[in-house]
């Protein structure tokens, strides 16, 4: 993190999409406090549902016209001019605060939505630029946190703002806005102080299209199909947006149905207090965030959005059985940090897998495909709501759209999701550091040869490595019933002293389809500090196409799962340090006691 924050714009570029967020939910947090004070039950939900919707309907109208801007222009130069348009947009919305006119100030909500729709895809898509692949997780983690950040303290500063010039004298929601038209003043400031800062962010474009934009082929839907048709173009790609489409249908439910749970169910009438558990989600978003951008120090961590689904949806059971506030708050910290986790990763694999000439676009698509979504959850509620459905039936309901989700991640990443969860154990007790990631090559089938000292050496050595290694293991513990279905899944190879040749046919075929394969020379876990004799059947494996890393893993004696305890003291409170070096590739005709050689004097580098 540190190293991203020393790159010239990041600060600049962080505080812009900060003021961006502060500014459009502050204008939002104003109308549903009015609604929220002159409405009750069903008219609550409803209008709560139609402003979510107008800030959505946006993304849906100007999908084209902002991927297309995005693509076509320097993406700082978009959100110099999206800052500048917010300048009016506020400007007016303050004059129909002092007015008192309510609808036109509910309808303003729709042009502030538009100016953030065409600002997205930029905002989004600079990120890749300024950042670069290497930091990708890390600049995601950190635009979650600050919008989130952003989201919180609009939330606290709006609500008390409103409350305290508020008071308890009004009679109809012209009055409110009359009373705390003020307010437009720090929206106006905020887009101010943010089209100051978006002058000054650097220009990263690399590649832009150079095609026009044919407003005729927009109206009639060509640009639609064929963005359409862009977007889908990479599986993993649209699978992450569906994901991420309904994680925020089922955010905007929850938004727009807790006010009327928390007046019906638990008598609670005060903006500050509905407000303020609700604000408790944002902070859990913001460590979420960061626990999501350190888990994918290495590579982008998808496993984790399948581990933050399963928590979303046993939060979203739970809630309707909450009837005290306190706990609600608990509940709603934990749905922000599932959240969190689940964001991160899929926003930054969407970034990651799209090409740069059609960044834009595909993030343009992200947003449409995410609001079609969230427009079409926000109908249902408001259908469900005027028939008389009440929140605490939504909740299940959506408790069921969060396992579906669940389930779609799980069917793509179950693997990842087993690993992930593995790590998450593992980093209770243990800090890995790696060493000489360097030498391990992206694109070419590798064979890892190093020393073996505990169980779970095999994990240390996959931890790193977003591609997943093919282990050898010992036949014995392979044919284990319990075990065995697990093994399978993770694709190990049986071996045996007394049947190897089948085994070194099998790691051949995966070294020559490209895979990562780590074998232990030593043939067991070493029984003291020092590295055992290195058996040369590894000779035996076809390893003319792939590259030979070698590997030593220190720190690992004396822990629980190490055969060799020495003299260690073990001190409960305080992390393992571990240490995995990897060598520069050796050659391929090495023999066994020279790779034992190279493998005891990595440990010096």
């Amino acid at each position: 993190m540190k190293k991203m924050f020393a790159i010239v714009g990041v600060i600049n570029y962080l505080a812009v999409v900060f003021l961006n967020a502060f500014t459009d939910l502050g204008h939002k947090i104003i109308i549903q406090n009015t609604v929220f004070k002159v409405y009750d039950v069903t008219t609550q939900i409803i209008l709560s549902a139609i402003v979510n919707a107008l800030m959505l309907l946006p993304f849906i109208l100007a999908f084209s016209p902002s991927g297309y801007l995005s693509d076509r222009f320097a993406k700082n130069i978009i959100m110099k001019h999206a800052a500048l348009l917010a300048v009016f947009i506020t400007l007016a919305i303050t004059f129909s605060y002092y007015q008192g006119w309510f609808f036109t100030a509910f309808a303003l909500t729709f042009l502030l939505a538009l100016q953030s729709a065409l600002y997205s895809p930029a905002k989004y898509g600079y990120i890749k630029e300024l950042v670069g692949i290497k930091y990708i997780s890390e600049g995601n983690g950190a635009v979650q946190a600050v919008t989130t950040s952003a989201i919180l303290l609009g939330i606290i500063i709006y609500t008390i703002l409103f409350e305290t010039l508020l008071g308890d004298v009004f009679s109809t929601k012209e009055d409110i806005l009359k009373t705390i038209a003020p307010l437009g003043w720090l929206l106006v400031l905020g887009s101010v102080v943010e089209y100051l800062l978006a002058l000054k962010l650097p220009n990263m474009s690399v590649k832009i299209t150079r095609k026009k934009f044919e407003f005729a082929k927009y109206i009639k839907g060509f640009y639609l199909k064929k963005n359409l048709i862009i977007l889908r173009r990479k599986k993993e790609v649209f699978d992450s947006v569906i994901a991420l489409s309904l994680f925020w249908s089922i955010s905007q439910v929850v938004l727009a149905i807790f006010g009327e749970y928390a007046k019906s169910e638990l008598g609670i009438t005060n903006t500050i207090i509905v407000q303020g558990v609700m604000t408790f989600s944002v902070i859990g978003i913001v460590f979420g965030s960061m626990l999501s951008s350190a888990f994918s120090k290495y590579y982008i961590n998808i496993g984790l959005s399948t581990l933050s689904a399963f928590g979303i949806a046993v939060i979203l059971f739970i809630i309707p059985f909450t009837t005290n506030t306190l706990l609600l708050g608990v509940e709603f910290i934990l749905f922000g940090l599932f959240s969190g986790i689940l964001l991160v990763p899929l926003n930054a694999k969407i970034q990651h897998l799209s090409p740069d000439i059609h960044l834009g676009t595909v993030l343009a698509g992200n947003n449409f495909v995410q609001t079609l979504f969230m427009f079409s959850f926000l109908v249902l509620t408001t259908i469900f709501a005027y028939f008389g459905m009440n929140a605490k039936v939504l909740f299940f309901i959506i408790g069921i759209v969060a396992l579906y989700l669940l389930y779609l991640l799980l069917k793509r990443y179950f693997v990842m999701a087993v690993w992930t969860l593995f790590e998450s154990i593992l980093k209770i007790r243990y800090r890995c550091t790696y060493i000489g990631l360097e030498h391990i090559p992206r694109d070419s089938p590798i064979l890892l040869a190093g020393n073996h000292v505990s169980w779970i050496d095999w994990f240390i050595v996959q931890l790193p490595l977003e591609k997943r290694v093919v282990f050898l293991i010992d036949k014995d513990i392979y044919n284990n019933k319990f075990l065995k279905p697990i093994f399978k899944l993770g694709d190990l190879i049986p071996i045996s002293q007394k049947a190897s040749k089948d085994s070194f046919i099998e790691t051949s075929m995966k070294l020559k389809n490209g895979k990562i394969v780590a074998i232990f020379p030593e043939g067991e876990i070493s029984r003291s500090s020092d590295i055992a004799k290195f058996y040369r059947g590894y000779k035996f494996i076809d390893r003319s196409s792939a590259t030979i890393v070698p590997f030593y893993i220190d720190g690992v004696f004396g822990s629980l799962f190490a055969r060799h305890k020495g003299e260690y003291k073990r001190n409960f409170f305080r992390k393992r340090e571990i240490t995995l070096y990897f060598g520069e590739p050796i050659s391929h005709d090495i023999k066994a006691d020279e790779l034992r050689e190279i493998v005891i004097n990595l440990k010096r580098i």
